[in-house]
């Protein structure tokens, strides 16, 4: 088991932007993260497992929906310790990270901003704690980037709703106890339903032979003529709007998340680029090396301070979903090309478990098309900028 040496860089002092409180926050992940993630997360990437021991850890930590309100289980914070959250969480492992945004802003957000005071009262403080865990359904096995396309569908039945269909590439599916699901109704319009472990029809299968996404578990929605109570439809919000905010959230952690990742290859190549000796000296001593660690120094920072603007503007409720469309494309493009370079940095040695290198690389080749693409993305920024919609 090698020791996590990680120091994390700030080359624009950005801590002196943080308050204590924020710094305090942050810490106490990133040493969370030393102390339980690093000495397993090889193992369970290796074995193709999602280390369900970590859960509690992330909910004492404050990593299920640290924004929201102390009253229903939450932390109270703001958006920034969100991001810091993320960001630390993502540094271990990107499955690891998206167990916690699933949860934060793909389950609990929606059951929070959509849901009524008898769900949120239900749902959010086991959540919160990690007693109950859960997942997210809305992509589908035959609409990815057009969510509207959306063919499962739910039937008024009186006294309950019927709903059938199904959705895939669904992380924390093999084990969550609730899912919130995005379903049509007999008109055609998008509502939320919660859907919870048990009810008759309702299945899970897991997905396997994954290259990307090792410690986290991804699987199928199933909804076999399932019963849900009327209860369980999320009153506050329909249409394809509710679950594009939820996803606002989800990709404003990513950004901040990727950031993690890239932090940690370039510390881990940056290291290694001192020790390693060849021709005399270490490499770190020879140009192209030099090139290669600069730039990504500088890509990080970049990148640091898009994404303290974007919490500053999400703090404000300023920040549009365009904006935060691209910081998600580019903090992952950044953290994917630092993971490749870092690799090489290392040679034969960076494809190996000893290091963290190709394990976040394979992992963001996931985080570059989850929760909107990189090419839809770069879309999003051309529609917000021209007033013309190029994907439809």
């Amino acid at each position: 088991m090698s020791q996590d040496l990680y120091t994390a860089p700030d080359y624009y002092l950005l801590d002196e932007l943080l308050s204590d409180e924020h710094i305090l926050i942050r810490d106490a992940a990133r040493e969370w993260v030393k102390r339980e993630v690093s000495p397993i997360i090889e193992e369970a990437a290796q074995k193709a497992v999602f280390p369900t021991s970590i859960i509690k850890g992330l909910a004492e930590i404050g990593a299920f929906g640290p924004y929201i309100p102390e009253v229903y289980g939450g932390a109270g914070l703001d958006q920034m310790s969100y991001g810091l959250i993320m960001q630390e969480i993502e540094r271990g492992d990107s499955g690891v990270r998206s167990t916690a945004s699933v949860q934060s802003s793909l389950v609990m957000y929606p059951i929070w901003k959509f849901g009524d005071e008898a769900q949120r009262l239900k749902y959010l403080p086991k959540l919160a704690s990690g007693e109950f865990m859960g997942c997210f359904g809305l992509t589908e096995p035959n609409h990815g980037s057009n969510p509207n396309g959306m063919e499962t569908k739910f039937k008024d039945m009186g006294d309950h709703y019927l709903l059938n269909g199904a959705k895939m590439w669904i992380s924390n599916a093999p084990f969550a106890d609730v899912a919130v699901v995005w379903a049509k109704n007999e008109e055609g319009r998008i509502h939320g339903l919660i859907v919870e472990r048990g009810m008759a029809g309702f299945t899970t299968p897991e997905t396997h032979n994954k290259w990307s996404l090792r410690a986290s578990a991804t699987g199928e929605l199933i909804f076999d003529n399932v019963k849900i109570p009327k209860e369980n439809l999320l009153p506050n919000k329909s249409g394809l709007g509710a679950p594009l905010q939820c996803l606002d959230s989800a990709r404003y952690g990513i950004a901040w998340g990727a950031i993690g990742a890239a932090m940690d290859c370039y510390d881990t190549a940056l290291r290694y680029a001192k020790e390693r000796t060849q021709f005399g000296k270490p490499i770190a001593g020879f140009q192209l090396q030099q090139k290669k660690l600069a730039e990504m120094i500088t890509e990080i920072t970049k990148a640091q301070l898009l994404t303290w603007r974007l919490g500053t503007l999400r703090n404000e409720n300023k920040a549009t979903s365009a904006q935060i469309s691209m910081a998600k494309r580019n903090n992952v493009d950044m953290a994917l090309q630092i993971a490749r370079e870092s690799r090489q940095i290392l040679g034969a040695m960076g494809i190996t478990g000893e290091y963290s290198i190709m394990r976040h690389m394979m992992n963001l080749e996931s985080v570059v098309t989850y929760e909107g693409t990189h090419d839809i993305h770069l879309l999003i920024t051309g529609f917000d900028i021209t007033g013309i919609p190029a994907f439809k």
